[in-house]
């Protein structure tokens, strides 16, 4: 076989590995966000509290919080085409017992298997953004990263958008079943693609001394600091924002949905730029892209509190969608660049842990406190901790990009 043709095969191979990839988190975040766009439909059919209803999307959260970091030893140390598969399995699984346990008014079996799908989520979040990175060269590496976090948002759009309309055509219950079987087209394109080899999988296991010094890392933390209050904006915003336009401005379901499907739909341009973005604008410096983003966020996620026209909320979901979805995309490759290359892997499960501890926690936060006090503080609470990301982005390094 020629160079070129090994060039082309090559090429093809990461294109695929990039498909792959971003439809199984595609269909793991459809399937995650999908309870939130009709919580007031699953509240009267289950009887549920907000707070309660909050824990549909909440407990993945969770599960991938306590996980990650085990997740990730597993994808180290096993074949990732074999782990990937089951993760597939298990998705599908989980969106077949969700379905059976909705249909039957079973809140505990319902949360049990949202457990099960949040397995699988993690394990796809956690091998893409180790796999797509390695799969192309240092210089397009944060780009590559960008592209597969936009699967995120995308697939947020997609269950904001499509969840109203699939339960006013065959019951909120089949929303579980339809997202997680659209993972197994992405795991059709990630087995043909790494037939011959999964990149990255060769790098060599840290010892105990680099584990040591990744864990003591003040800059680790403080990057791993920013990702928990960006997740929690970002997880606040995309959970409630539905019940609170289809509450303040009485609009449908459906109509809530599609506008709320904007924010992760912006959020999808955001990460997928953010590599170019950083290094073509900011000049590679990555601190002050995120001290603007959150300097950005704190007044627009503070003005949905005063808004009182649908066409000013537009302008809030955009600006905040952007902003904060900047970091979300910027961080991974952030954090990489901040360790030794032997536990970068460690890092991003370290970090994915950490990001969506704040995932976990806000929904049930902001549901706690709409029960109590309304809509209006919850978006001031968002806007306190936008302002918290400000002032501890002012105190995170500049790393040197090798």
């Amino acid at each position: 076989m020629s160079t070129t043709d090994d060039t082309t095969g090559t090429r093809r191979e990461t294109l695929g590995i990039v498909v792959g990839f971003f439809l199984l988190s595609t269909a793991a975040a459809a399937y995650e966000i999908a309870p939130a766009s009709v919580f007031p439909a699953i509240q009267d059919s289950l009887g549920l509290s907000s707070s309660a209803a909050g824990w549909l999307v909440s407990i993945m959260y969770a599960t991938a919080v306590v996980t990650s970091v085990p997740v990730g030893v597993v994808l180290d140390r096993f074949s990732v085409r074999r782990v990937v598969g089951l993760a597939t399995v298990a998705l599908v699984v989980a969106g077949g017992w969700g379905w059976y346990a909705a249909t039957a008014g079973a809140f505990g079996w319902l949360l049990a298997s949202r457990v099960l799908g949040g397995l699988a989520y993690v394990t796809f979040w956690n091998a893409g953004a180790n796999v797509v990175g390695n799969a192309v060269p240092p210089a397009r590496r944060a780009t590559a990263v960008g592209v597969f976090t936009a699967s995120a948002p995308v697939g947020f759009a997609l269950g904001q958008f499509g969840s109203p309309l699939i339960a006013n055509a065959a019951g909120w219950p089949a929303i579980l079943p339809l997202y997680a079987g659209v993972a197994v087209v992405g795991v059709v394109f990630f087995a043909a693609a790494t037939r011959r080899r999964v990149p990255g999988v060769d790098a060599p296991s840290p010892d105990g001394a680099a584990l040591r010094e990744l864990f003591g890392s003040l800059a680790v933390w403080t990057v791993c600091g920013l990702c928990f209050l960006a997740y929690s904006l970002y997880l606040f915003v995309n959970t409630w924002l539905p019940s609170f336009l289809a509450s303040e401005f009485e609009i449908s379901l459906a109509a809530s949905g599609l506008l709320t499907a904007l924010f992760p739909a912006i959020g999808a341009v955001a990460r997928s730029t953010s590599g170019v973005v950083t290094d073509r604008v900011f000049g590679g410096r990555r601190r002050r892209v995120i001290v603007s983003s959150f300097a950005v966020a704190t007044p627009a996620v503070v003005a949905f509190a005063f808004v009182s026209e649908l066409g000013y909320v537009v302008g809030a979901v955009v600006v905040v969608g952007f902003a904060i979805q900047l970091v979300t995309g910027l961080i991974f490759s952030y954090i990489a660049e901040l360790v030794a290359p032997a536990v970068r892997t460690t890092a991003v499960s370290l970090l994915t842990s950490v990001g969506l501890l704040g995932a976990f926690a806000a929904p049930i936060a902001a549901g706690a406190i709409i029960d109590y006090a309304g809509y209006a503080p919850a978006f001031f609470a968002a806007g306190g901790v936008a302002l918290v990301g400000v002032l501890l982005a002012l105190r995170a390094p500049e790393p040197s990009r090798v």
